[in-house]
């Protein structure tokens, strides 16, 4: 018998036919259909949510808490001397930059840490952020070299973010006050010129002065 569109069946027991409840007392769930005896989950519409117990202090809120999550500490990468042993050659210098490259570690903004699980017979020149004491003396007893390095902050960081807000912001209220000094520099200027020629206006003519002079000498 060949496999048609119309002769393709499900597999015996496949399918079921939907209980059927509350459909009187011979079906066997008839009466509360299963539900139990009253209550508020025998009603239609009933929801709780997760880890509800009925109204007493649920479990994930009577277990105590321990410990607490840094904002600013973030975890390392883990490399052992192992990986270094069988990847680079001797006498190589190994940074993050190398190690993400090899793709012997991921991106983490901790850093990498140095563990000293396995030997190391090669001359390393290591600079990494974190290393065990037991991977230190191992690469020393080795002839290498050890140097910790401080992680370099991503371009993205907030606190690259906050210096660089608070530098457009210092711009930003220094421009709208360099333009309202200018306005006040040329209306001062109008100021002095009025003044210095009211100043040449009070001056008395020679006329009148010489008049002056005159009356006092008549006396």
């Amino acid at each position: 018998m060949t496999i048609e569109l119309h002769t393709l069946k499900s597999a015996p027991g496949a399918r079921k036919n939907r209980k059927r409840v509350g459909r009187g007392q011979g079906c066997g769930n008839g009466k509360t259909a299963g539900r139990g005896s009253k209550g508020q989950k025998s009603r239609s519409g009933y929801s709780s949510k997760a880890g509800f117990e009925g109204g007493q202090m649920p479990i994930h809120r009577r277990l105590p808490k321990r410990g607490f999550y840094h904002e600013k500490r973030h975890p390392f990468a883990e490399v052992n001397l192992s990986m270094l042993e069988s990847r680079f050659e001797d006498g190589a210098e190994i940074t993050v930059e190398k190690l993400r490259s090899a793709g012997i570690v991921k991106s983490k903004r901790g850093g990498v840490k140095l563990l000293a699980n396995g030997e190391v017979t090669k001359r390393f020149q290591v600079k990494l952020q974190a290393a065990s004491a037991a991977a230190r003396e191992k690469i020393e007893k080795a002839g290498g070299s050890l140097v910790l390095v401080q992680m370099e902050k991503a371009p993205g960081d907030a606190a690259a973010a906050a210096t660089e807000d608070e530098q457009s912001s210092a711009q930003e209220t220094v421009a709208p006050v360099q333009e309202a000094v200018e306005p006040v520099q040329e209306a001062v200027e109008p100021v002095e010129e009025a003044a210095q020629t009211r100043e040449s206006e009070v001056d008395v003519p020679e006329s009148e002065v010489d008049l002056s002079e005159s009356e006092e000498t008549e006396e």
